[in-house]
């Protein structure tokens, strides 16, 4: 592609249009060598839509293990053996001990993620209803969970002690999701989107490269989260974790994540996207070019189960950039 293409695909972006499903195709298929020039103008997006702030969030594994779900990449999955340890629903104490560390290390919002395919309602609903309300009021945090499945009064109650956002990954293309489970689909994961977003909640929703899915399939992922009117993304790279079936899977290359992160800012220009789980493995002396490619946000502390880099070095980084962490906006 010349680089005159990317140029006009970018003044389309910032004229208001929508690039269409073979541009982005187009972007994706750049080389190594033009990516560098795709990342700067996906970085020019950025400042238009979404200024020079960086939001960052964290979480905490508030359920882990025993998932009766067979997701291929995940480490909690009851059908594998990983050696991941397992635990009960935390105490409202812990949880909020957690946020309040994350809030001095720099995050603006906390979510609670627990393994599953749902919380069922009644002491566990309830717990985590009072760890959320406590962090929201205690932290002065933004406050955001992933509990799996939700009905619409899980929502509503959610909503109602002060959650901003659901967070529910897609995970991959709607093409590609049979691949990596069976024991829920697609649909399944649209329906607690829309419920969510029926309750008043925004919704956060992303997924992971490196599953085995084409470029082509990035593509498709970026305009279903377009097409869902999801305004939060987090975008991972698998880890692959020793026990599951992707764990031998071939890491990407960083230039070919890169990439697809700026695609992902041309197709979804006024989004919140975040660079999330296996940066540090996967982009490694790289990181920072995630956030001059496009991308305004990143999660920091560590993952549901495996370890990030020291929140240090990561408001380090932001402060070589030249970019300031977001506030709560509570």
């Amino acid at each position: 592609m010349e680089l005159q293409t990317i140029s006009a695909y970018t003044c389309k972006v910032l004229n208001g249009e929508d690039i269409t499903p073979a541009e982005g195709e187009e972007l994706i298929s750049l080389s190594d060598a033009d990516t560098p020039v795709l990342l700067a103008m996906a970085d020019t997006i950025r400042r238009r839509f979404r200024g020079n702030a960086v939001d960052c969030c964290a979480i905490v594994n508030g359920r882990s293990g025993k998932c009766p779900e067979n997701c291929r990449f995940c480490a909690q999955s009851a059908h594998y053996h990983t050696g991941v340890t397992e635990y009960p629903l935390l105490d409202a104490d812990t949880i909020v001990q957690s946020a309040k560390k994350a809030k001095a290390a720099g995050a603006a919002r906390f979510a609670i993620v627990t393994s599953g395919r749902s919380v069922a309602e009644g002491p566990e609903f309830d717990n985590v209803l009072l760890a959320l309300k406590r962090i929201h009021e205690e932290a002065k945090m933004e406050i955001c969970c992933s509990l799996g499945l939700i009905t619409l009064r899980q929502a509503q109650a959610l909503k109602a002690v002060g959650v901003s956002r659901y967070h529910a990954n897609i995970e991959t293309a709607p093409s590609y999701f049979p691949s990596i489970c069976s024991t829920h689909s697609f649909e399944d994961k649209v329906s607690v989107i829309k419920t969510a977003q029926q309750a008043g909640l925004r919704v956060c929703s992303g997924g992971i490269f490196g599953l085995g899915e084409t470029p082509h399939q990035r593509v498709e992922m970026a305009f279903t989260l377009k097409k869902l009117g999801i305004d939060s993304i987090p975008l991972n790279i698998l880890n692959p974790i020793a026990g599951t079936p992707f764990g031998t899977n071939r890491p990407l290359p960083p230039w070919e994540i890169l990439r697809t992160f700026a695609v992902f800012r041309f197709v979804l220009p006024h989004a919140l996207i975040r660079t999330a789980g296996g940066r540090e493995v996967n982009l490694r002396s790289m990181q920072a070019l995630a956030l001059t490619g496009g991308l305004d946000g990143m999660m920091i502390g560590g993952y549901l189960t495996t370890d990030g880099n020291a929140t240090s070095v990561d408001m380090q980084m932001l402060h070589d950039l030249g970019r300031t962490p977001v506030q709560p906006a509570i």
